[in-house]
């Protein structure tokens, strides 16, 4: 990369025009996201941006703000832009630069037109927000990746509708290319209409947001689970007979020819909600299926059922995308894979020893299949890479698979798992594969808002590598999600947050309990923890000695961050909804951690005048949490669908998703809602 007066933080300075009264120096920080791949900047150029008020381009562009508009006079715009097939770039690159003459973009195709744009309005964003003029450069950028999808998540809950067209356009903002849909229950099947929720959007609702974000350049795909994770339809009575375990609502009987009826009459309506997509993913993962007991292999019945499915997808013009890791688990190779400890050596010499239960199968393996290698937490792992080699090796496509959302309760943590992210993009550029996708798992839900720093991790080192360090990159996702004035470090509070989100989940249970609450026969003696007693006093508090601590710790955290969050809010000139987020993740956080407290002071009453006061704090906090409930709710329902339909029937719930266990949203609060129903029975304790 280039620089000629700042280096990667892109530091100038700038004289300030158009200015009736001073002439003075302002320095000004341009961060680009994701990162250009050549960045020259040579001074300051005259252009204030509210001095660029027209484009002249072969497309009408998108996305665009600022007041600028299209015209046909070339002599009327500001911003000249072509498309220009010859550039020396990959496919969706462009070149920007700027002059005191004028704006020029080239674009070495429609997208790549689209993206110098995308770059523009960048620079003019920040420049407008620090009072500066745009510098003169020249930006030449391309992605490092071709394909670069987020994965949107939908089983367990929607979004308000206009929340799906808001993010294309985000998404585009970030160069990002493409959407694997996981619909499952959330559309409409007029052929297996048993199937749908009842809020579920249409086939033409769905196309509808899919030709939206082709304009953006954006390819949605669908994701249809198959053979496994298909509780959405097994849980009905009238597939039951389709299960491949009759008292199990997870996988179909491959062998059963009504198992693809059915699962070819979802992929069809699924694809014709999807009409520009160029994959149907066909899941495939987590099974272990017997073909009711018919005496072959699970990979076997694996094979049978994925040959089938990827024929129907080549005859109905879409390349299959499948999970891969389960002919690797019945090969012994699957542990290999995540496993950091082991060496070069040991990995060899699992492969040696297994190798052969994949190979004597290879025929079988479909080649018009794209096989999806996930690792969401080591993809440096030797094992990992092995595993890629393998399919590249024997004629078979690869792609990646990081996750910027697991199982992680309220908000993503790990630092929204950039390092992994960041380390998954760098295989996949190292070995020349064609793309990479972020899954961002629904199944303990939170909010789609947080998402978004992990999402942009992925778009900056997909398409730029790893030019940006984790500081820097979070420096610029400050900048560029809220403001140039935050990108200081002294600014950054989520991953601070971290702590006190990973306490709340069983800051008042026994154990790691949250997901499991709702399978307990008695969940608040089995689950929630034990109150203090009135005739031991201080003996609570001695057991619960490592709580009270971590409570004390992280109510000081939450503290801190209620204060940063309320001053970046009084900075931040957009994406104050995503603030808001985040200060009700840290209320519910902060008031799980003062139960503990509240407890303690019961437990150390010296009196029973105190123990009275204490008991009545505590029972006053049921309506403190109903206003929190409340509010949170308020925040989440500005954009979330809270609740299920009435009408909706949960599954079996073999993975224990929290958002799958109730059709309200008491899964969100259901340890606090025992909690209390507990407290309640405080007023006459217990003695033993």
């Amino acid at each position: 990369m280039k620089y000629s007066l700042l280096k990667s933080s892109f530091f100038i300075f700038c004289t300030l025009f158009f200015s009736t009264s001073v002439m003075g120096q302002n320095t000004s920080d341009f961060k680009i996201l994701p990162s250009p791949q050549e960045f020259e900047i040579s001074g300051v150029s005259k252009w204030n941006p509210s001095a660029i008020k027209n484009y002249h381009a072969p497309i009408t562009i998108p996305l665009l703000h600022h007041g600028i508009k299209p015209v046909e006079n070339s002599l009327e715009a500001q911003i000249i832009a072509t498309i220009d097939s010859n550039l020396k770039t990959k496919d969706e690159g462009y070149q920007l630069s700027i002059t005191n003459k004028n704006i020029n973009i080239i674009g070495k195709d429609a997208a790549g037109l689209l993206y110098g744009f995308v770059t523009l309005h960048q620079l003019l964003e920040d420049a407008k927000e620090q009072k500066v003029n745009l510098p003169l450069c020249n930006i030449l950028d391309y992605p490092k990746l071709s394909y670069r999808a987020v994965h949107l998540d939908v089983k367990h809950h929607l979004e308000k509708k206009n929340y799906y067209y808001k993010l294309m356009d985000w998404l585009a903002q970030y160069k990002i290319n493409a959407v694997i849909l996981e619909m499952e229950d959330k559309i409409q099947y007029k052929s297996q209409p048993e199937i749908a929720s009842s809020d579920a959007f249409s086939v033409e609702e769905w196309a509808k947001l899919a030709h939206y974000a082709k304009e953006r350049n954006i390819e949605i795909s669908p994701l249809v689970q198959g053979l496994g994770h298909v509780s959405f339809i097994l849980k009905h009575e009238k597939y039951k007979a389709l299960r491949d375990n009759p008292e199990s609502d997870w996988a179909f009987n491959p062998l059963d020819p009504k198992t693809y009826e059915v699962q070819f009459d979802l992929y069809r309506e699924a694809i014709a909600a999807t009409p520009h997509g160029k994959y149907l993913h066909i899941g495939g993962d987590e099974v272990h299926t017997t073909g009711r007991n018919s005496g072959k292999s699970s990979l076997e019945l694996q094979l049978i059922w994925l040959n089938k499915v990827c024929k129907f997808a080549e005859k109905h013009g879409r390349i299959p995308i499948f999970w891969d890791d389960m002919p690797l688990k019945h090969a012994g190779l699957y542990d290999a894979m995540f496993n950091t400890k082991l060496t070069e050596v040991e990995v060899r010499k699992i492969w040696e020893k297994n190798e052969h239960k994949l190979t004597e199968f290879l025929d079988q393996f479909p080649k018009n299949c794209i096989y999806m290698r996930w690792n969401y937490s080591s993809p440096q792992a030797i094992g990992n890479l092995k595993a890629m080699d393998w399919f590249k090796n024997n004629g078979l496509q690869v792609m990646g698979a990081t996750a910027g959302q697991t199982r992680w309760v309220l908000m993503p943590q790990n630092q929204s798992n950039i390092e992994s992210i960041k380390s998954f993009a760098a295989s996949s550029i190292k070995n020349n594969l064609n793309g990479l996708l972020l899954t961002l798992w629904d199944d303990d839900s939170p909010h789609f808002e947080l998402y978004k720093r992990g999402i942009l991790a992925f778009a900056e080192y997909a398409w730029s590598g790893e030019q940006r360090s984790t500081a820097e990159f979070k420096s610029a996702y400050r900048q560029r999600e809220f403001s140039s004035s935050l990108s200081d470090s002294e600014f950054a509070f989520i991953d601070d947050l971290e702590k006190p989100v990973a306490f709340w989940k069983n800051a008042l249970l026994k154990g790691n309990k949250r997901n499991y609450l709702h399978k307990m026969k008695q969940p608040m003696k089995e689950g929630v923890i034990d109150f203090p007693v009135n005739n031991n006093k201080g003996k609570w508090s001695a057991i619960n000695a490592k709580r009270i601590q971590e409570a004390k710790q992280m109510i000081e955290i939450c503290k801190d961050v209620e204060l940063k969050i309320e001053e970046i809010k009084t900075k931040a000139i957009k994406n104050t909804y995503t603030l808001e987020i985040y200060e009700q993740v840290n209320n519910l956080s902060k008031f799980s951690a003062n139960l503990i407290l509240l407890l303690q002071q019961y437990d150390i009453a010296n009196n029973s005048t105190e123990e009275k006061e204490a008991l009545d704090v505590l029972m006053q906090q049921t309506d403190e949490f109903e206003n929190l409930r409340k509010q949170l709710e308020l925040v989440y329902g500005k954009t979330r669908v809270l609740n299920k339909p009435d009408d909706y029937i949960l599954d079996q719930d073999h993975h224990v998703h929290l958002a799958n266990q109730s059709i309200s949203f008491d899964w969100q609060f259901y340890a606090e809602i025992l909690f209390f129903k507990k407290i309640k029975n405080m007023q006459k304790p217990v003695k033993h």
